[in-house]
């Protein structure tokens, strides 16, 4: 599970085998206890959700809306040859 901001206008695009994915960014700040001292935690994270209940998303979800994204985290890899994580949504959950 990871909450953060969108920061990316989703993206809708539909698999050779006619799978539809939808595909933005977020990102996550916090504050996390490591050690006993107060760590500031950030990330950018893409995020990919695939089926039809993601077709909605690109409408839904807009630049600077809060959610919270449920998962799980795999690796893909870029054009170029460089590996990155990808969180593939499972569940959307707007926050106010």
């Amino acid at each position: 599970m990871l909450v953060g901001q969108v920061v990316k206008k989703p993206k809708l695009s539909t698999s050779p085998a006619g799978i539809v994915h939808c595909q933005f960014s977020i990102d996550h700040k916090s504050i996390q206890n490591e050690a006993g001292m107060n760590r500031q935690a950030f990330v950018r994270m893409k995020v990919v959700a695939t089926g039809e209940w993601s077709q909605h998303l690109t409408r839904d979800l807009t630049e600077g809306c809060n959610i919270k994204v449920t998962g799980f985290i795999n690796r893909h890899e870029a054009r170029n040859g460089n590996p990155m994580l990808v969180l593939h949504a499972e569940q959307i959950e707007m926050i106010n």
